[in-house]
């Protein structure tokens, strides 16, 4: 059974309280780390018993799947903002000053939650891993598509490859959110996502063609 089945069984009380594990568990697992957060400690911060616990979730590895749906849910939302009107250069940097303002308000503190979460499941949980690749490639889903909307009014050449392009913007996004996060300032993010745009550029139509 899939979380969005799952969540349809219950009651709206007991959404609201599943949502309060997530959260606790979500905020708790990018502080100190998924494996250093115990279901204990979930429990204290969620204010529940073990058995509420349990009711919802039937191990660790349960509730982390779910935390990545509610950070990639939370991620998105943000993307959205961003990206579901990008159909223009003037739009991507509109995105570019979105993402670098956010985490300049933030103090560059935490990088991207997906980002952080990956650094502790790549490797030691195949299937975490393999449920936030699918969460990065929603991101780029609209990156691509937003890339794919420029070349449709004419903007972006026809021999340019929105594919390409999109996963270039994420992976700039990613490593200058990852180097923000340790200097503590945005210039590596405002820089990385600086220069793919710019590339982009050049695989743009000139003004009058």
């Amino acid at each position: 059974m899939t979380a969005s089945e799952d969540k349809r069984r219950l009651t709206a009380k007991g959404q609201a309280t599943r949502l309060r594990i997530v959260d606790a568990a979500s905020g708790l697992m990018l502080e100190h780390g998924v494996t250093r957060t115990t279901l204990e400690d979930i429990q204290r911060a969620a204010a529940v018993s073990p058995s509420q616990l349990y009711h919802y979730f039937r191990d660790k590895d349960e509730l982390v799947l779910a935390v990545v749906d509610r950070l990639t849910e939370i991620v998105l939302d943000v993307q959205h903002m961003g990206l579901d009107r990008m159909d223009s250069l003037a739009a991507l940097r509109r995105w570019r000053d979105l993402v670098v303002d956010l985490t300049r308000q933030a103090e560059c503190v935490g990088g991207c939650p997906l980002g952080s979460l990956a650094s502790n499941l790549a490797e030691p949980n195949p299937i975490a891993r393999a449920r936030l690749a699918q969460s990065f490639a929603q991101w780029e889903k609209l990156l691509v598509a937003g890339l794919a909307a420029m070349q449709a009014t004419g903007e972006l050449r026809a021999d340019a490859d929105p594919e390409e392009l999109g996963l270039a913007l994420l992976a700039a996004a990613q490593g200058g959110l990852l180097l923000s996060q340790v200097r503590r300032d945005t210039k590596a993010l405002e820089t990385a996502l600086d220069t793919a745009i710019n590339y982009i550029e050049t695989q743009t139509t000139p003004a009058g063609s």
